[in-house]
């Protein structure tokens, strides 16, 4: 049990890593996102370990698991590519010919996508945290913890390679 959950943590935490550093160097394609988002999927269902009546309940959390990684490889592609569509210009040209309303109004936008499908997740999982027994929520919590220490060491990590750029 526990080897399966350490496997899981391992995988998740490689491809979080993988993806953040990848999403520093250049832009993810289609099919890696999509890589991403399918072992972040298989992480969790493995450390769960369903039960045949809990797997009925799986299918609209996968859905919600997947609209929410599409909607935020889309926002990343806008991100990037209004980066790109400001030109040469650099961030002084970018920052100063910005338009804070409008980039109010699409954080705005953003977050309320993000917002939705936070709360369609939460409503898919509803069911299945429900017949969750106590070392199932305990293995989804530590995954949890697992996955929150990898993103921010991602962050952190992405932080130091941006403080070195700005050096150079």
């Amino acid at each position: 049990m526990l080897k399966v959950i350490a496997a899981a943590v391992a995988a998740l935490s490689l491809a979080v890593s993988a993806s953040a550093f990848a999403q520093a160097q250049s832009r993810l394609g289609a099919k890696d996102w999509e890589t991403f988002t399918d072992t972040r999927i298989n992480v969790v269902k493995a450390a769960l370990q369903l039960t045949p009546d809990q797997e009925k309940y799986w299918p609209a959390i996968e859905k919600a698991i997947r609209a929410r990684a599409e909607h935020r490889r889309t926002r990343i592609e806008n991100a990037a590519q209004a980066m790109a569509d400001k030109g040469d210009g650099g961030l002084l040209e970018a920052l100063r010919d910005r338009n804070p309303v409008d980039a109010m109004h699409r954080r705005a936008d953003a977050l309320a996508q993000r917002s939705s499908d936070l709360k369609n997740l939460a409503d898919a999982w509803q069911p299945l945290y429900q017949t969750l027994k106590p070392e199932q929520k305990r293995r989804m919590a530590f995954l949890g913890i697992a996955v929150l220490r990898a993103v921010g060491n991602a962050v952190e990590q992405r932080r130091w390679q941006a403080e070195e750029n700005e050096e150079e």
